[in-house]
């Protein structure tokens, strides 16, 4: 890569290729080095042999806007870009305690709330945040849960962005603390990279990720019920039509474990079952990939054929553990997110070390009339909103469109947030047209048990129409590897 030819193109977003400066940052130097001795069509050719592999292997992802005869969605490949995402050992030191600290007081104020209530008591959390809010579940009031752990998985959205220096800061764009999905992606993505690449392994010293399924395995048997002395994990799946099936098959076979569905549970005296060929066998941890609604038709949606009948029973007898645990939503609903910085000081007597993006909250009146005098400026989105769906982002959005979310959040004003418009980080990305710049995020996975944990790096998705900050699947983006590199 020349650095005459794109420094221009990096001088607006400068923060993950170049610096303020336009001067490639070090830990990107080696890299551009390499890139700049590689024959003109390589990595198009390598491109072509990741889809042939990955189609090969059966690295898709359902889309259900597009239905196939049989009403299942469509399947798509992610696309995967070729050009990691390169971070140096000290901004990820910074951004590993920040998580750790924000995952440790999400799990602390989610059993608050299904418990005394504390934070609700001393005014820092409104009252009607959990009246209104449709992911709490009564059925978990003074429910006991392993280690007081409800979200034992959490994949937290990181964006990097100018503070109010002008400096490049990481901040936390969302919480998704119910059924994080993506995982498999930065392992295969790690995978393919090594594989394409391997020369590159060797002039970067690169932190691994492949041990994240032994950290996820060790992580669901340490929420076992205290009487199970060899807990038996299952990871539970809707099903193959589920969007992100194969990532469910993925990690039930590197952590060797049973991939099942409800049909294959039952619940006897309390406990929870499998059906084998050699019998009943007890099941002692659930790795749930379906939403609360589905889990179990006696408590939640009688109509449901997904879960298991009496479920509940056996979690709230201590019989078994689900993870992550039911009624976890509560503290990723977006109408939630502002509150988690002062979470943080209330649980834990600390600052934060990473900052929310700052957001306004429809409900309250002040920041309402802000929001509605400048939608063609923010990002608005709605609080039970997911992939990427819900969502106006005002600059790229037609008159209609504005006018039209004017109305729906006129109607219903606390089903809504909205956001400043970052000027998110780019990354180079490799493009039908060449090299060029993409915006990007991040989700680390954060693993709590008796410790919390982490693999060095992450799921980067990449925002590959020019211009879009839309960086989900479902909406056209694609992924990256992350590298670490070790100090």
């Amino acid at each position: 890569m020349s650095t005459k030819k794109f420094d221009e193109m990096y001088t607006q977003l400068p923060y993950e290729f170049f610096s303020k400066g336009a001067q490639i940052r070090d830990h990107y130097k080696i890299y551009d080095e390499w890139l700049a001795r590689q024959p003109g069509d390589t990595m198009a050719k390598k491109r072509e042999e990741t889809e042939l592999i990955f189609r090969r292997v059966g690295i898709t992802f359902a889309v259900y806007g597009d239905k196939d005869e049989d009403g299942s969605g469509t399947e798509r490949l992610i696309p995967f870009d070729l050009i990691p995402r390169v971070i140096p050992a000290h901004e990820w030191s910074v951004m590993e305690k920040g998580l750790v600290q924000r995952v440790t007081a999400l799990n602390r104020f989610i059993h608050d709330v299904y418990h005394d209530q504390d934070i609700i008591k001393a005014g820092v959390v409104p009252a009607e945040q959990l009246r209104n809010n449709v992911q709490f579940r009564p059925e978990m009031v003074g429910v006991h849960v392993t280690n007081n752990i409800y979200s034992a998985i959490s994949g937290i959205d990181m964006v990097r962005a100018p503070n109010a220096q002008g400096e490049g800061e990481y901040f936390v764009l969302e919480d998704n603390l119910r059924v994080p999905s993506g995982v498999s992606y930065m392992l295969e993505n790690r995978k393919m990279m090594m594989r394409l690449f391997p020369d590159l392994f060797s002039l970067h010293r690169v932190e691994p990720v492949a041990h994240y399924p032994d950290l996820l395995l060790e992580t669901l048997r340490e929420a076992s019920p205290p009487t199970a002395a060899e807990p038996t994990v299952v990871v539970l799946t809707p099903g193959m039509y589920n969007s992100a099936y194969y990532e469910h098959a993925f990690l039930a076979q590197q952590m060797g474990v049973e991939l099942v569905e409800g049909k294959d549970l039952f619940v006897k005296d309390d406990f929870v079952f499998m059906r084998t060929t050699r019998g009943p066998k007890r099941v002692d941890v659930i790795n749930r990939r379906l939403d609360d609604d589905f889990l179990d038709p006696k408590t939640f949606r009688a109509d449901s054929t997904l879960g298991c009948h009496g479920l509940m029973d056996a979690y709230r007898a201590g019989n078994v553990t689900i993870c992550n645990a039911v009624g976890t939503g509560v503290a990723d609903d977006k109408s939630i997110y502002p509150y988690v910085p002062k979470m943080i000081e209330f649980y834990l007597g600390e600052k934060p070390i990473l900052n929310n993006v700052p957001t306004h909250m429809c409900r309250n009146p002040d920041e309402m009339a802000y929001v509605m005098a400048n939608l063609k400026d923010l990002v608005v989105k709605e609080v039970h909103g997911a992939g990427g769906y819900g969502m106006l982002v005002g600059p790229t959005s037609t008159k209609q469109e504005i006018e039209d979310f004017r109305k729906a959040i006129q109607a219903n004003p606390s089903g809504y947030i909205a956001q400043p418009t970052l000027s998110l980080s780019s990354c180079p990305t490799f493009v039908e047209s060449g090299i060029a710049p993409r915006h990007i995020d991040l989700r680390p996975y954060v693993l709590s048990g008796k410790t919390v944990r982490m693999v060095p790096g992450g799921l980067t998705r990449v925002a590959l129409k020019e211009g879009s900050l839309v960086v989900n699947s479902s909406q056209g983006g694609g992924t990256k590897d992350t590298w670490v590199l070790e100090s």
